[in-house]
């Protein structure tokens, strides 16, 4: 099914290009370094209020989700949240792959999307995962000069930063920071690599996310 053909079945004439835009932009928006959604993006001087009603339609359509940045590690995050600063992920990793014209193939394959895109194609896959397995809010985090950023931030009875990792490589620079300057933080790391314990610091298999989730981290 190609949803830019089925959005002209129930979306407004004067929002459906808008809509596709949003929709459209979304492989791109998180192939970038800086995952941060860019109104610019979308043509050249765009704005958010001239695309709320579309961004809108998609997030009640379930197609997208926002994950918005938080300014501090501290409970409840929902009072630290930047409302115009989000990334944007879809709502299924296959529909990125859809999106993205990428045959499943080369995501396993060691090819050049390995080193280029899979970093997006992971993190789809935990944002999915996290969402689909808890009811915890979602941000991620950059500081204001935007030189940190952590991939994601979760709530639960504490505050974790989560580093994302497409490989077996553990340096996380970002995180490592975030803890040495909060004392009161823990770390959880995704990625290829196996189940470890480091100092204030757990990493853990992307095929265990949900596990860890449901059953230690939430019990």
């Amino acid at each position: 099914m190609d949803y830019n053909d089925d959005f002209s079945k129930h979306i407004p004439s004067n929002d459906l290009p808008k809509v596709r835009a949003i929709w459209n932009s979304v492989p791109g928006q998180l192939a970038k370094e800086n995952k941060k959604f860019i109104w610019g993006y979308l043509r050249k001087g765009a704005r958010a209020k001239d695309y709320e009603n579309a961004i809108q339609w998609l997030m009640d359509a379930g197609l997208i989700h926002k994950v918005h940045r938080v300014k501090k590690f501290d409970i409840p995050l929902k009072f630290y949240e930047d409302s115009n600063t989000f990334k944007v992920f879809l709502n299924d990793l296959g529909l990125l792959g859809a999106l993205a014209n990428v045959p499943a193939k080369e995501i396993l394959a060691e090819s050049r999307l390995l080193t280029e895109y899979k970093g997006s194609f992971t993190e789809q896959y935990v944002e999915q995962q996290i969402r689909c397995s808890t009811d915890m809010p979602l941000y991620y985090y950059t500081n204001e000069n935007s030189t940190s950023e952590i991939d994601f931030v979760l709530q639960a009875e504490r505050v974790y930063p989560v580093e994302v990792k497409a490989e077996e490589n553990l340096k996380a620079k970002s995180l490592a920071y975030v803890l040495k300057a909060n004392n009161q933080l823990n770390g959880l790391r995704f990625s290829m690599a196996d189940y470890r314990e480091e100092a204030r610091m757990k990493n853990i298999p992307l095929y265990l996310i949900d596990w860890y989730l449901e059953k230690e981290l939430l019990s």
